[in-house]
């Protein structure tokens, strides 16, 4: 798709400028940009162009088997300088900070790092994949013949975690708002929810499918254990537990995770999500759009299935319309509170470069009372 140029995009939002200068120079972003028909006809075009070739079945069963590794490498390399703490969460979703003072809330989305979810490179960060799936080395069918064993003493622990949750004895079990962030990377949402939300009452759970990731938010020295757990969590292994019982969270985050979800999971890893809230608690996400930049910046070859892909890092991404995820979350038996799309404009003026994003945010409420 072709860009328009710097002076076009500047006639188009000239009454912007006029009113705030500055902000040319300091976000260089709009939001809420219309598409004409002709630039989404483009985008079209381009997705069909690049998903035209698909990625042969026995590459994409490796990046499914291999999905652990290359979200421990990503984080091994970028460690926690990749993303940057996302401060605009509490404009965008005040539950995660209920008595914060608006006047701090600052900028809305132009508080977007250029780093995260401007880089069709940067994933969200994320779970994926089946941590379950083991290639068959001589070694590991060696294992294979203690399955039962095992499963017998995973099966005993997971019952006695679960009496413990019934008891009340968990994690967070006094707190009285209880916070879940799944998929959270070296913890840039976790750690700007605990420095402004000073609610007593306070505990935040987060978890993420790579190990390396998890070890970067404990060894945080913002990390505060009598606030917060985090722990390693396969989200597409049903019996993976989670360490608080079921109706006990009053918020679930979902940033830039359930894309990097096979497609053919995001139903029911929703549902679990959803029995975990309380009735009243919400899901709140915010993932890729159709026809983001980051989605016509693919190449042919890298497509997995219809607008999912893998990147050059190994790690996947899929975008959303927003009748896909109304589907997925009314479908769990939450009822909408917020589905819309963010259509945003960068412009990069060093390179003259305009270049469209395209986001969607959501909220979902677990309703009070059975429908």
């Amino acid at each position: 798709m072709a860009a328009p140029s710097a002076e076009r995009e500047r006639r188009r939002f000239g009454q912007r400028f006029l009113t705030d200068p500055a902000r040319l120079f300091q976000h260089n972003a709009w939001d809420n940009v219309e598409w004409s028909e002709e630039q989404e006809a483009s985008a079209r075009s381009k997705v069909q162009e690049n998903s035209s070739q698909l990625l042969p079945q026995d590459k994409q069963e490796e990046y499914d088997v291999n999905a652990k590794r290359y979200w421990d490498d990503f984080y091994k390399i970028h460690e926690n300088g990749f993303f940057k703490d996302r401060h605009w969460l509490f404009t965008e979703f005040p539950e995660l900070a209920p008595n914060r003072n608006s006047s701090q809330n600052g900028d809305s989305l132009h508080e977007f790092s250029t780093k995260e979810e401007s880089s069709s490179e940067g994933p969200g960060r994320c779970e994926n994949g089946h941590c379950s799936l083991e290639s068959r080395t001589e070694g590991q069918l060696n294992l294979i013949q203690s399955t039962a064993e095992v499963c017998t003493e995973d099966l005993a622990a997971q019952e006695h975690r679960e009496l413990n949750q019934r008891d009340g004895d968990y994690p967070g079990s006094a707190a009285s708002y209880r916070v879940l962030e799944v998929g959270c990377g070296a913890g840039n949402t976790v750690f700007p929810i605990l420095q402004t939300n000073n609610d007593p009452g306070l505990f935040v759970y987060c978890c993420d499918f790579s190990t390396t990731a998890v070890d970067l938010v404990q060894n945080n020295t913002e990390y505060d254990s009598s606030r917060c757990f985090a722990f390693v969590h396969d989200l597409c292994n049903d019996q993976s537990p989670f360490p608080m019982p079921e109706e006990s969270l009053d918020i679930v985050i979902l940033i830039f995770v359930l894309s990097a979800i096979l497609p053919e999971k995001m139903q029911s890893i929703v549902t679990r999500l959803s029995r975990l809230l309380k009735p009243g608690g919400m899901i709140l996400l915010r993932d890729y759009g159709r026809y983001d930049l980051a989605q016509l910046r693919f190449k042919k070859g890298q497509c997995l299935s219809e607008n999912f892909y893998v990147r050059g890092d190994g790690t996947r991404v899929y975008f959303f319309t927003q009748d896909e995820l109304d589907h997925l979350f009314t479908t769990a038996g939450l009822e909408k509170i917020q589905n819309l799309v963010d259509r945003r404009l960068q412009v990069n003026r060093g390179k003259q470069m305009t270049m469209y994003r395209v986001w969607i945010q959501c909220k979902y409420r677990r309703p009070t009372s059975p429908r």
